[in-house]
């Protein structure tokens, strides 16, 4: 069993930074790819990024390539996602969760077993 928590988001103007994180309980984090999606009002969850359980390999959407980058630190059982140039179409509800060995089909929810609460980003143009 994981828990997953989410911090980091806010309110940004366009163009500004942020940064999230992660931070798990539980076993095993390091056995864990890790995923951040995100999803707006009246729309569906979507991919944002993904790293591996060994942290050698990271996908992103492509709207978000560039600006956005993954990182995790198993020693403190907390997974990032540093946003840059950030646009009003990046606001949303950012999820972080976790898949079990996973190693391929990260950018698929359906794949992932644990999932956080969600941390609310806002960017004002």
């Amino acid at each position: 069993q994981v828990q997953l928590v989410e911090s980091g988001g806010g309110l940004v103007q366009a163009g500004g930074s942020l940064r999230l994180s992660c931070a798990a309980s539980g076993r095993g984090f390091s056995n864990y790819a890790m995923g951040w999606f995100r999803q707006a009002p009246g729309k569906e969850r979507e991919f944002v990024a993904a790293i591996s359980w060994r942290g050698g390999s990271a996908d992103y959407a492509d709207s978000v390539k560039g600006r956005f980058s993954i990182s995790r630190d198993n020693a403190k059982n907390t997974v990032y996602l540093q946003m840059n140039s950030l646009k009003p179409e990046d606001t949303g509800l950012y999820y972080c969760a976790a898949d079990l060995l996973g190693t391929t089909g990260l950018a698929y929810s359906g794949n992932y077993d644990y999932w956080g609460q969600g941390t609310q980003v806002t960017v004002s143009s």
